[in-house]
């Protein structure tokens, strides 16, 4: 009896190993967009800084479009872009980038051209810091051929 048990836990920790690595995410995948966002073409770029702001730092729960603001959100504001934009925002200070949807209006103070979610912020590496130096990438959409 042993033995059979012995046999089904090596059996299982076998498939666990097979499977857990197949079902993961490689590289600097960000889990709250799609692959294909890294391939969108770049519309525009914009220079400046980006701030990050939370459910606490924000005077309510709900953001410009409606949405229910959440930290971990790859979401941001931006003070003209349409809701629902695709940017990628790339610090220039380390590389990083990740790509989130604009959510809702702000910032509000001169020289800032983005706020993004805390959980994004640290992402890219600049949430202990509160700003970073940023390039902005306005995304459009694929045409019917794929480019």
């Amino acid at each position: 009896m042993n033995t059979t048990r012995n046999l089904k836990s090596v059996a299982l920790a076998i498939a666990g190993v097979i499977l857990f690595p197949s079902c993961s995410t490689t590289g600097n995948a960000n889990p709250f967009h799609t692959l294909n966002d890294s391939h969108l073409p770049v519309k525009s770029v914009q220079h400046g800084q980006a701030s990050w702001y939370s459910v606490k730092t924000n005077t309510g729960t709900r953001t410009a479009s409606g949405q229910r603001l959440s930290n971990d959100a790859a979401t941001a504001a931006h003070k003209t872009l349409p809701m629902g934009t695709k940017v990628r925002v790339i610090n220039e200070s380390n590389g990083k980038s990740e790509v989130v949807t604009i959510t809702d209006r702000g910032p509000y103070i001169k020289g800032r051209i983005i706020d993004v979610t805390v959980g994004i912020a640290e992402r890219l590496g600049f949430a202990s810091r509160g700003i970073a130096p940023v390039r902005v990438e306005v995304l459009g959409k694929l045409n019917s051929t794929g480019n």
